[in-house]
């Protein structure tokens, strides 16, 4: 769990500070600038990981199964394809159908037929379903919100702006083609 430091005004050093020290030493010629900001970034994300794989074990998904079941949650009552889940998580058709399948299989989800398009397949959350993926993001907000209590709002208000900013750059209309 993270701690906030006693006073703000003592200077802390973290372990990236001693990794670039360390290369600055190694190889002053390099400009390691990066790694202030991509280490960290890289090792909050390990913390990340861990709370989001506890938030899931505890609801009893695993991360694509949420990845899936949130995105139907999201939709509101509305049923999604498989194309449009596809679109939404990232994955191929042939790994998109075997996941609708398993979901189907916990009696997480429902597939069926469109009404309006007998040759259209619509895929909607059940209410185990619903259950499931509600009570994972209750526990991961829970997470989130202690990985970032030792920031105040306006530094968290920040820092996602910040990260907002630079995601952009790489986001485009179709993420896969990056």
């Amino acid at each position: 769990m993270p701690t906030t430091p006693e006073d703000p005004a003592v200077p802390r050093h973290d372990e990236v500070d001693r990794i670039v020290a360390g290369w600055r030493r190694a190889r002053p010629d390099l400009d390691v600038t990066p790694l202030a900001v991509f280490s960290r970034i890289s090792r909050l994300s390990r913390y990340l990981e861990v709370a989001r794989r506890s938030a899931f074990t505890d609801a009893g998904l695993e991360g694509w199964e949420f990845d899936m079941l949130s995105a139907l949650r999201r939709s509101g009552d509305d049923a999604l394809s498989p194309g449009a889940l596809m679109h939404e998580t990232l994955v191929t058709s042939g790994t998109m159908t075997t996941r609708i399948d398993k979901l189907v299989a916990r009696g997480l989800v429902s597939k069926n037929r469109s009404p309006h398009d007998g040759r259209a397949v619509e895929v909607r959350l059940r209410s185990e379903g619903v259950a499931r993926v509600d009570a994972a993001m209750e526990r991961l907000l829970e997470a989130e919100r202690e990985l970032l209590d030792p920031l105040p709002p306006d530094g968290q208000s920040a820092l996602a702006n910040t990260l907002r900013a630079l995601l952009l750059t790489f986001e485009t209309e179709t993420p896969l083609e990056r």
